[in-house]
């Protein structure tokens, strides 16, 4: 196993560069982009795909006050002189980032954005040394640079910016805008869209709206936020998104690149496990790997412990997603989501042009985030399974792999537990406590219908189905724990009454013969063989119910065992 210094969690290009980390060369991306005339470039990708390490690497590239030959010796980009020529550290770059614009309110995060305009100015501190500039341009850098900008010289800092730089250096500005749409995407799940688009409108919108200072924007996001609300006015308008061939493989890595990297790492072999959890984003025509994911399972891998792959990507707060497109009571979502888990394919319409207050407003601009935003990818026509035929105006989507799907699980699986804790669950659990096992087959089969199965209606769902209706109501749930001569599948237990319930579920779709009835009578056998009564009585649990549980699909069958079994 070798150690190659991967670059974890680094996402600037000079950094990479000068610390001799690994580096997949992805500046094609300058000739591609050059090769098209554009004053606004939009590129959407999901998270965690590398755009900040794109945008740093076209800032070095660019920036006059910068000498970066050395940085791109060697790389794709050295070898077209003329371009290099006439590009490198020609021109007047400003680069800002607003991924870290958030805020539970609109305080907070306008007091984040005032901080990042603040270090912006103090990274340009020798615009206020050149006696070229206007007094009304100094007076309101002056305010921005010591956070005291008011709402108006917030909303035209970059303009303020673009035009300082312009007079400094006698050239049209570069600028660089990454992750434009954060504060827009927080503020809509917080409450504050209205005041922070007002607020982001007229920073970005202004800046590049017949702008004589402006040499062109390149601009990275999630989501192409509709052109009406944020690109008015911007001239030679192109967007690049996850559905287009451009720059397909300039983000993310490709298959190739995956391959190269674990051989460099002596981890060859760590390939298919790789492809099934990291792999099935699909930029333009090409499936591309998320590099987040990549990198910090290579370093597990190459410390020498023998782990699987985990989730890297995706985090709680953008899980979010899932959770509001499950809740909400007009989208009628379960059948299309247990198609998603089961690994087959779905086929919806999609719109690339969105705001993110419309977002939650139909289903049909749900399935469109969850396809922008990387938890869904497009199939290909002929990728197809046999039998379904792509339907017009529609795309083909699926979970790209087991990663997303486990975000998928684990999302569905807390709005299940929290949901069924919602309920009045009182008289469900009389009937467990009181043996009505006919009455519990119905009424555990109609929760059963209501909720989102995964993994194919495997036994270790129906185990967290079960022990999840008990979940939060004051008593003691174990799951598989050691009981009598083995592990109990379920355990409940209500110590201020001494009573105690023992449930063993079963799936019965393990053997091709099995029924409901005989899969019941085998989790009442097992009960029995195994003695897992006997244990808590020893406890000293007075009352102890056994039950038999089978299920398949979203039926289900519940007995309760004769005394023989329960003593």
């Amino acid at each position: 196993m070798a150690m190659i210094p991967l670059p974890y969690g680094i996402d600037l290009f000079e950094k990479v560069r000068k610390e001799h980390c690994y580096y997949i060369d992805k500046t094609h991306l300058i000739s591609e982009m050059m090769s098209v005339p554009f004053q606004v470039n939009l590129i959407t990708r999901p998270r965690r795909f590398g755009k900040t390490l794109a945008m740093s690497m076209l800032a070095s590239f660019f920036d006059i006050r910068r000498d970066s030959r050395e940085l791109f010796e060697g790389l794709q980009i050295s070898e077209d002189k003329e371009l290099c020529a006439q590009w490198m550290n020609q021109w007047p770059v400003l680069f800002v980032t607003l991924k870290d614009v958030n805020g539970r309110d609109f305080t907070d995060a306008y007091d984040m954005l005032r901080q990042v305009l603040t270090d912006l100015c103090n990274e340009h501190l020798y615009l206020m040394q050149d006696e070229k500039q206007t007094p009304s341009d100094r007076d309101a850098f002056s305010r921005l640079s010591m956070r005291r900008g008011e709402l108006t010289d917030v909303k035209n800092a970059l303009t303020i910016l673009l035009r300082m730089m312009y007079t400094h250096y006698g050239k049209e500005v570069i600028l660089l805008v990454d992750e434009y749409d954060v504060p827009l995407a927080k503020a809509s799940d917080n409450g504050y869209y209205d005041e922070m688009l007002n607020v982001i409108q007229m920073l970005l919108g202004m800046s590049w709206k017949s702008n004589p200072n402006l040499k062109f924007a390149v601009v990275t996001g999630c989501l192409r936020v509709a052109k009406e609300s944020i690109f008015t006015g911007a001239n030679n308008f192109v967007s690049n998104s996850i559905s287009d061939v451009r720059y397909q493989d300039c983000f993310g890595f490709t298959e190739a690149e995956v391959v190269q990297i674990l051989a460099d790492a002596d981890l060859s072999e760590a390939l298919p496990e790789m492809k099934r959890w990291y792999d099935g984003y699909r930029f333009g025509k090409m499936e591309i790997y998320c590099p987040w994911d990549v990198l910090f399972h290579v370093l597990d891998l190459s410390q020498g412990e023998k782990v699987k792959p985990g989730n890297h990507w995706l985090d709680t707060s953008h899980n979010n997603i899932i959770r509001r497109f499950i809740e909400l009571p007009d989208m009628f979502v379960n059948d299309k989501f247990e198609t998603l888990l089961s690994g087959r394919v779905i086929q919806e319409r999609i719109r690339e042009d969105l705001t993110y207050d419309i977002v939650y407003s139909s289903e049909d601009n749900l399935w469109s985030i969850l396809y922008l935003t990387g938890y869904l990818t497009q199939v290909l026509p002929e990728e197809l399974p046999e039998g379904m035929m792509p339907q017009e105006g529609k795309t083909s989507l699926r979970i790209p792999n087991e990663e997303v799907k486990s975000v998928f699980k684990d999302t569905v699986q807390a709005w299940f537990e929290e949901s069924i804790k919602s309920r009045d669950r009182s008289e469900l659990f009389s009937e467990w406590w009181n043996g009505e096992d006919e009455k519990l087959t119905d009424d555990v089969s109609d929760i059963l219908f209501d909720t989102i199965s995964y993994y194919d209606y495997k036994e270790d769902f129906y185990h967290a189905f079960v022990a999840g209706m008990f979940s939060g109501a004051g008593y003691e749930v174990k799951s598989n724990s050691e009981q009598g001569k083995g592990r109990a599948d379920i355990i409940i237990k209500e110590r201020r009454r001494r009573r105690a319930i023992v449930i063993e579920a079963k799936w019965s779709g393990k053997r091709k013969d099995a029924t409901l009835e005989s899969e019941c009578q085998e989790a009442l056998d097992q009960i029995e063989r195994m003695q897992y009564a006997r244990t808590l009585r020893v406890e000293g649990f007075r009352r102890v119910l056994c039950y038999g549980a089978a299920f398949l699909g979203k039926d289900c069958l519940i007995r309760l065992a004769g005394e023989k079994n329960d003593g």
